[in-house]
C-alpha cells in the first residue's frame, strides 16, 4: 500500500488535502494512529507532575488532537458530500468508536482534575478575555459531558454517547438510501406539462446519470421536487412525488427510522437525567441564547399564532382558484406549491419560469463576492487546477482589502447520489493562531438539480436565497480572528450562529444587488423595474404556508426532547399527537417530518435546537434594520462593528453580549413578524 498521506506534510497549494492520493483504506490506519497520538497527548496533560497552568493545560489541550483533525476533516467532507458504500461502512464502524474516544477524553477525572484547579483560580490567573473564555467553555465541556460522574453513572454516560453515535449514523445513511434509490421514470413528453425548460434539461440529466430506462426521471433531489410540486399540471404525478418525499426514513424495511428514533430520545433523555436536567431539551438549551424550553416556546407561540391564522388565508384563497377552474376537489398538501404558484402569478403576474433566467448561479455567487466586497473588502480569486475531491468543486483563494490571503473558499453546488440532501458550510480547516496565523480552508455545499451538458445553471429565488445563507455561514468561518480553536469561526451557540448566514440573506434582494447581478443569462438584460418592483412586493407571499412547515418542525423536536425518562414513546403517534395539538393545517406537512428529520436525529447538533432558525430570524431581522436606518445597505461604520463583533469573533464573547456591542440593545420580536409579514394573534 503506497505512504499514507495523512502521515505526510501536505506541500499542496494553500495545504489541501491531496485527495487524489488519499483512498478509502488510508482511513482506518489515520483514525486509529489519531487517536492513539491524541490518547497519548492527552496523558501527559493528565499525568503532568508539575502545577496545573494555562500553557500546560489549557493550551496543550488545544494544540492536541491534531492529526486525527486532519484525518476527520477530511473523511466526513466525502461521508456527506460524495460517500460510496465503502466510506459508509467506515462510518458505520468509526462513529462509536470516536463517541467513546471523545467521552473518554471529557470524562477522565486525572484531567478535568487540572482544568477544574484551573477554573477554580480563573480571577487570579492574569487571563486575557480570549484566555478566560476558552478557559471557561473548557471546562463547562467537561462538565456538561459528565466529568463529575463517577462509577457506573460514567460507565452508562459513556455507553450511552457510543450508542447514540451508531443511532444517529444509521439515520442518516437510511436517509440517503431513500433518496438516492427513489426514481420517477418519464416517458412521456406529455407528462412534463408545465415544467421549465431548464427543469426538463435537469430530469433527462438525472434519467442518464441514473441509468434510468427513461428519457426523464424525477429524484428526492430537493431541486428536483420543489420546482416539480409546483409546476407540474399532472396532479397525479405532483402526488407521488410528494408522497415518496415526506416517506423518506418511513417505508418500512431496513431504511425505517422509527425505531432508531424513538432509541435516541430515550437514550438522550436519560442523559439528560445523569447530568442533573429534567430533560434533554433542559440540557441542550442551558448552553444557549435562549436558555430555557419555556422562552422557546413563547416565541414559538407567538410567530404561529400569525403563521397559521396567514396560512389559512392563504389556503382558501387556492380553494377558491381550484373551484374557479372548475375542479371539484378539496386542496391536499401536495396541490399546495403548485396553486401557491397560480395565485402568486395572478396577483404579481409573476413565476419562477420568469424569474429563473435572471438568477444564473455564477452570476448569484459573484452577487455574494460582491456583498462581502462592499461589506469587508473582501475580494474572491478563482484558483483553477486544484485537487478538489469531486470534479463539480470550484474554488476561491480570498483576499482582504490589503491583498493579504485570508482563505480558501470551496462551493460544491450540484446534487448528486452521493451527497447528503439539504445545504450546508463546513471546513477543511478552521483558522487559529496558537502557533501562528494559520488560515482556513471553508466549504459551501448546496444541491442544486446538474442541467445538461452545456446548459445553465439557473436558481429559483429559494435556491439563490440559500446560496447567500450558506454564504453567510462561509463568511463566519472566513473572517474569524481568534487564537483558540475552541472559539474559532462558528462555535457558537446554535440559536446564534444562523445569524450571520440568515442576516447575509437580506442582501440578496437589495435593488443595488439585484440591478447588477439579476441579468437575463442569454441576453445580459437587467432585470426590468417592473418585474423588480414586483418580486420585491411579495417577498412576503406564502409566508404562512413557510412559518406553519417550519414551527410545527420546531414544535415536534422540542416536544420530543421535552420527553422526561424512560422517555419511551411510538415516534410516529407522538408527531401525529402533536401536530394536532397545535391545530397543524392538514394541508401542510411539517418541513422534516420526523423519519428524515436529520438536522435533529443524524447528530445532536441541532437537537431540540431547530427552533434556532427562528432565534437567529429575530437577530438577523433586527441587524439589518440597522442597516436600513443608515439609509445605506453597506455602511461601513456598521459594516466594522458586524465584522469585528459577529463575523470574526467566532465564541470570544457570550452570544448576548456580542449581539449588544455590534447593535448597542437586544433585539425584539417585531421586526421578525414585520420581515414575514405576520400580524399578533391574541388568544
Amino acid at each position: 500500500m503506497a505512504a499514507n498521506p495523512f502521515f505526510q506534510s501536505w506541500a499542496t497549494p494553500f495545504e489541501l488535502p491531496p485527495f487524489g492520493a488519499i483512498k478509502t483504506e488510508h482511513f482506518g490506519e489515520g483514525f486509529e494512529r489519531g487517536m492513539a497520538e491524541h490518547r497519548q497527548e492527552m496523558a501527559a496533560i493528565a499525568g503532568d507532575s508539575a502545577a496545573p497552568t494555562y500553557a500546560n493545560v489549557i493550551d496543550a489541550f488545544e494544540r492536541s488532537g491534531r492529526l486525527l483533525d486532519k484525518v476527520s476533516s477530511v473523511f466526513w467532507k466525502l461521508a456527506s458530500a460524495d460517500t460510496n458504500d465503502e466510506l459508509q461502512a467506515i462510518e458505520r464502524d468509526i462513529a462509536p468508536k470516536l463517541a467513546a474516544h471523545y467521552a473518554a477524553i471529557y470524562m477522565d477525572a486525572a484531567l478535568f482534575k487540572r482544568v477544574d484547579a484551573l477554573h477554580e483560580k480563573r480571577d487570579s490567573l492574569g487571563l486575557n478575555d480570549e484566555q478566560r473564555r476558552v478557559l471557561e467553555l473548557i471546562h463547562k465541556d467537561f462538565v456538561r459531558a459528565g466529568a463529575k460522574l463517577t462509577g457506573k453513572e460514567s460507565q452508562r454516560m459513556a455507553e450511552i454517547v457510543q450508542r447514540l453515535a451508531d443511532l444517529s449514523t444509521s439515520f442518516g445513511q437510511n436517509v440517503l438510501k431513500d433518496e438516492s434509490t427513489f426514481v420517477l421514470p418519464i416517458h412521456d413528453k406529455a407528462d412534463l406539462a408545465g415544467l421549465s425548460p431548464s427543469l426538463v434539461d435537469s430530469l433527462a440529466a438525472a434519467a442518464k446519470a441514473r441509468g434510468v430506462d427513461a428519457p426523464y426521471a424525477v429524484t428526492l433531489s430537493r431541486s428536483h421536487v420543489e420546482p416539480f410540486l409546483e409546476t407540474s399540471s399532472r396532479r397525479d404525478l405532483r402526488e407521488q412525488v410528494f408522497k415518496a418525499f415526506i416517506a423518506r426514513g418511513a417505508n418500512g424495511g431496513a431504511t425505517d427510522n422509527h425505531a432508531i428514533v424513538e432509541e435516541i430520545v430515550a437514550l438522550r433523555a436519560e442523559r439528560a437525567k445523569l447530568l442533573g436536567y429534567d430533560t434533554f431539551a433542559d440540557y441542550k438549551l442551558d448552553d444557549t441564547m435562549a436558555r430555557t424550553p419555556q422562552a422557546v416556546r413563547q416565541l414559538l407561540d407567538r410567530v404561529w399564532a400569525g403563521g397559521r391564522a396567514r396560512a389559512l388565508e392563504e389556503r382558501d384563497d387556492m380553494q377558491k382558484m381550484i373551484e374557479a377552474e372548475g375542479a371539484n376537489f378539496k386542496l391536499a398538501a401536495h396541490d399546495w406549491r403548485y396553486y401557491a404558484q397560480k395565485v402568486r402569478h395572478a396577483r404579481y403576474d409573476i413565476d419562477e419560469a420568469r424569474l429563473k433566467p435572471y438568477f444564473e448561479l455564477n452570476a448569484i455567487r459573484e452577487a455574494a463576492f460582491y456583498t462581502a466586497n462592499r461589506l469587508f473588502g473582501l475580494t474572491f480569486e478563482e484558483r483553477k487546477g486544484l485537487d478538489l475531491y469531486h470534479p463539480d468543486c470550484v474554488a476561491y483563494e480570498v483576499k482582504d482589502a490589503t491583498g493579504k490571503h485570508v482563505a480558501l473558499f470551496v462551493g460544491d453546488y450540484f446534487a448528486r447520489p452521493s451527497k447528503r440532501s439539504g445545504a450546508w458550510m463546513t471546513s477543511i480547516r478552521d483558522q487559529r493562531k496558537l502557533d501562528g496565523d494559520e488560515r482556513p480552508i471553508i466549504l459551501n455545499v448546496l444541491n442544486v438539480a446538474k442541467p445538461g451538458e452545456g446548459q445553465p445553471v439557473l436558481l429559483s429565488i429559494d435556491e439563490a436565497r440559500t446560496l447567500f445563507h450558506e454564504f453567510g455561514h462561509a463568511l463566519h468561518g472566513i473572517l474569524s480572528d481568534v487564537t483558540y480553536p475552541r472559539i474559532s469561526g462558528t462555535s457558537v451557540p446554535t440559536d446564534f450562529v444562523e445569524l450571520p448566514s440568515q442576516l447575509y440573506e437580506h442582501w440578496l434582494l437589495q435593488k443595488d444587488v439585484l440591478r447588477k447581478f439579476a441579468k437575463h443569462y442569454q441576453t445580459g438584460e437587467v432585470l426590468p423595474d417592473d418585474l423588480l418592483e414586483r418580486l420585491l412586493a411579495m417577498r412576503t407571499f406564502n409566508q404562512g404556508f413557510a412559518t406553519v412547515e417550519y414551527c410545527s418542525s420546531a414544535y415536534v423536536d422540542m416536544d420530543f426532547h421535552a420527553l422526561t425518562p424512560p422517555a419511551k414513546v411510538d415516534s410516529a403517534a407522538f408527531e401525529r399527537d402533536r401536530l394536532d395539538a397545535i391545530h397543524m393545517p392538514e394541508e401542510i406537512v411539517m418541513r422534516h417530518r420526523t423519519p428524515h428529520f436529520s438536522h435533529v436525529f443524524s447528530g445532536d447538533h441541532y437537537a431540540a435546537g431547530y427552533y434556532s432558525y427562528l432565534w437567529s430570524e429575530v437577530l438577523d431581522a433586527d441587524a439589518f434594520s440597522a442597516f436600513e436606518e443608515t439609509g445605506d445597505i453597506f455602511n461601513p461604520a456598521l459594516a466594522e462593528r458586524l465584522k469585528t463583533y459577529i463575523y470574526s469573533a467566532g465564541g470570544r464573547r457570550e452570544a448576548a453580549d456580542a449581539y449588544t456591542h455590534f447593535r448597542g440593545r437586544l433585539p425584539t420580536p417585531e421586526a421578525l413578524m414585520r420581515k414575514r409579514g405576520l400580524q399578533d394573534v391574541e388568544g
